[in-house]
């Protein structure tokens, strides 16, 4: 189970909104399934199918992670158009071991879907996601 404040859920649902119709990226710390902190990247790709999250920034998030004493705990992005599911692309890149991977979908803007999972050698396996205040 991935457990996620009520404050950074909402955080990263908003990001997804304000972020629309491109993908926006960013990452999760915190440590080991508990979500602590929120940091929102740039979608250098500037894309609504895919994402690269600037490297100066995904860089500086890790530094404040460690600083703070948190590791990176999940990755997120939005799916403007689509399932809140891993793409054949996001299951290719999914390269970083024991991180969840947070997915929302504004495939209905007015209700956004949240799911998170687990991506490891091409198996994806469905994370429940606990939103605590």
């Amino acid at each position: 189970m991935l457990v996620i404040p009520e404050k950074i859920h909402r955080a990263v649902v908003v990001h997804a909104q304000n972020g629309f119709p491109l993908e926006v990226c960013g990452i999760l710390g915190g440590d080991g399934t508990t979500v602590k902190s929120l940091y929102p990247m740039t979608n250098t790709d500037a894309s609504n199918e895919h994402f690269m999250m600037d490297p100066r920034e995904q860089f500086a998030a890790v530094k404040a992670m460690r600083a703070d004493g948190e590791w990176m705990v999940a990755i997120y992005h939005s799916h403007p158009e689509s399932p809140a599911r891993p793409s054949q692309e996001d299951i290719r890149l999914a390269l970083t071991p024991d991180v969840y991977h947070l997915i929302v979908s504004l495939q209905d803007r007015e209700h956004p879907v949240v799911r998170a999972f687990r991506i490891s050698e091409g198996v994806v396996d469905p994370v429940p996601i606990e939103i605590t205040n």
